[in-house]
């Protein structure tokens, strides 16, 4: 989980209690600073792509809210568009559904691949501490399937989308929360309201407390903020083979509940090795489904974000069009 923002000025160390520069400084005296993925947008109109975005509340309790993202479309389209329930990176302490740097993502996705997409504004840690995230992000899933009888509130979901076609993606930390959700899938979605397709993790943020790969000769101090991070946003954690965490560690993860899934790694990104790994066990985990995985040369950790007309973000936005349209036999 590389990041390349310019830094607040810090505070002086005794001041602080957690140091997860350059994502985030908590003070002892409670204080929250956020350094990344702090700026935000209105949802408009995209002239380039012709692509509306509006936010919805889900939940007046919680706050919880979203972002959703329609294509150009047409009356002879209705009920005919995949669904894309995507989970916004930052480690589960920054970043928002209405970031300045995933809205022109999104905004090309539902483009490229003609797909709605309904980005979830979870609430995030240290003040909601996980699971809350986890939670939130189920609340949305099943806020949205509410559409799929064609009677809920929202009728961007229920005039366009077609509900056989549904899909859970996000980015590094986003990547872990589509994982989970997938599982919860899986392991509690006895009545089947939520039917899968598949998911697509990209650079997803996993670790674990043995270290693999080129995790073994990285900078040190990138590799503790992976640690440190997970340890801010879920405090009760068992530690960093954590199922939550570590799916290699999660003995129910032949349960997973789609049968496909899409994995995207960065030659030159530090969770590289853990997307390659996921791809590894679960494979001999007894899953029934296909996993893919494609991985970019020389680039960093999202670099999709910052660089969404490079030829690697084009060969990914191209990957998952391909994904997202592809009918199940």
């Amino acid at each position: 989980m590389s990041f390349s923002f310019s830094s607040l000025p810090l505070a002086q160390p005794e001041e602080i209690l957690h140091d997860l520069s350059p994502v985030m400084l908590i003070h002892k005296n409670g204080r929250i600073e956020r350094l990344a993925l702090e700026e935000t947008i209105p949802p408009s109109t995209d002239h380039p792509t012709g692509v509306r975005s509006k936010d919805v509340q889900i939940s007046s309790k919680t706050g919880l809210s979203a972002r959703l993202y329609l294509p150009t479309t047409n009356t002879s389209q209705k009920h005919n568009l995949p669904l894309v329930i995507y989970f916004h990176g930052g480690g589960f302490v920054v970043g928002r559904a209405s970031g300045t740097l995933f809205q022109p993502f999104l905004n090309r996705l539902a483009f490229e691949a003609n797909v709605v997409v309904v980005s979830v504004d979870y609430r995030r840690a240290p003040e909601h501490p996980l699971p809350t995230a986890y939670d939130d992000s189920w609340d949305a899933i099943k806020w949205v399937v509410s559409h799929a009888a064609g009677n809920g509130r929202d009728p961007w979901l229920t005039d366009f989308v077609d509900f056989k076609r549904v899909f859970f993606g996000g980015e590094s930390s986003g990547a872990n929360i589509a994982h989970q959700m997938a599982m919860r899938i899986g392991l509690e979605n006895d009545d089947q309201q939520v039917k899968l397709s598949g998911i697509v993790l990209i650079h997803p943020y996993f670790w674990g407390d043995t270290l693999i790969g080129g995790e073994v000769v990285a900078d040190v101090k990138e590799r503790d903020l992976m640690g440190n991070i997970w340890r801010v946003a879920n405090p009760d954690t068992t530690g960093l083979d954590d199922p939550m965490i570590n799916p290699g560690s999660d003995a129910n993860l032949w349960k997973l509940g789609c049968k496909r899934v899409l994995v995207t790694v960065a030659e030159k990104d530090l969770l590289r090795d853990r997307g390659w790994y996921y791809h590894e066990v679960l494979e001999k985990s007894g899953w029934n489904g296909n996993i893919e995985i494609i991985e970019a040369k020389a680039e960093g950790h999202a670099f999709h974000l910052f660089t969404p007309f490079c030829e690697n973000a084009l060969t990914l936005f191209k990957t998952l069009s391909l994904f997202f349209n592809e009918i199940d036999q």
